[in-house]
């Protein structure tokens, strides 16, 4: 048996406790059993654990992201091998499937290894699990929205988990000739340091005063109704919530795969692509409904990550 969080019915961050009882998986043929050395907590856990937004039995143990080593693995797996050490998001949102009942947060995880890649050596543990579906996602608008070298961009939400990605990558993957990003006060000096040219502080600026228009408007907080005023007549407008908001807006998924990550592997060891995350963690793994709670109020710096997973 293994120690998990779990939750057995919808509601809120109360609905989390912590088991001792969670059966430890076995392997499918396709698949890596990991054990987890810490994993991130994403907005879409918190949905998840509210309201049925994904069909699931109980209990339903949360968590998306993580990073660990693999311990075992299906007799079908090809590309790791006992010992390495990897990291992804284990919850395929379009599979068709309802996800998986065995999240993150739990000691030991199963997850099929098209969804994972080895961890970058130059990455820890923590940096790697902040990292998979908000880069997925990240990387996913720049794709649907068919961005190009040498556009500029206004990012909504520059401060958050994707949006800080977002942020770096425009810069220094895509190519943006100008990146212009929204955050509140505390976080300013921190969205300029992942290169944006500049910062607006949306408590104090409405979208109507800034003068400048868009080539491409990226929204990461379901905002398009308003914020899809920065965009030119004929400029882009990127919504990754659903619905988005604003009828101009495509709405942004996400592709979960371990072939994203592996593509940004260059741009994470030359250091270009950087983890941010928020400086109040890492939590430790008892501290998980503190964890929820603090990434509920809307304050968080990037992701929230969870460490020090019982071994």
């Amino acid at each position: 048996m293994q120690k998990a969080w779990v939750y057995e019915e919808y509601g809120s961050v109360e609905e989390l406790k912590l088991s001792n009882n969670i059966q430890c998986p076995t392997p499918k043929h396709n698949q890596l059993l990991v054990q987890v050395r810490a994993a991130s907590l994403n907005p879409i856990d918190c949905k998840r654990r509210q309201r049925p937004i994904f069909p699931s039995d109980f209990p339903v143990i949360p968590g998306c992201d993580m990073a660990g080593v693999v311990i075992a693995k299906g007799i079908a797996v090809t590309k790791f091998k006992i010992g390495d050490e990897v990291y992804g998001n284990i919850q395929d949102f379009n599979n068709g499937k309802t996800l998986k009942q065995l999240g993150t947060l739990a000691q030991l995880i199963v997850v099929e290894e098209s969804l994972v890649a080895k961890k970058p050596k130059c990455l820890s543990f923590e940096e790697a699990a902040s990292l998979p579906l908000a880069v997925q996602t990240a990387v996913e608008g720049f794709e649907i929205g068919k961005f190009k070298e040498g556009q500029n961009m206004f990012v909504v939400g520059g401060g958050g988990g994707v949006g800080s990605l977002v942020i770096q990558l425009a810069k220094y993957l895509y190519g943006a000739s100008c990146v212009v990003a929204t955050t509140s006060a505390p976080k300013v000096e921190s969205v300029k340091k992942l290169g944006a040219d500049k910062v607006v502080d949306y408590r104090k600026t409405n979208y109507e005063d800034i003068h400048d228009k868009f080539d491409f408007v990226y929204d990461t907080v379901g905002d398009s109704k308003n914020s899809h005023v920065a965009a030119k007549d004929e400029g882009v407008i990127v919504d990754i919530t659903w619905p988005p908001s604003h009828p101009r807006a495509i709405y942004s998924s996400l592709t979960v795969s371990g072939e994203v990550l592996e593509k940004l592997r260059p741009c994470l060891e030359s250091g270009k692509l950087k983890a941010v995350i928020d400086p109040t963690g890492p939590f430790a793994f008892n501290d998980v409904v503190e964890a929820f709670r603090y990434l509920e109020t809307g304050r968080a710096w990037g992701k929230v990550v969870i460490s020090n997973f019982p071994s």
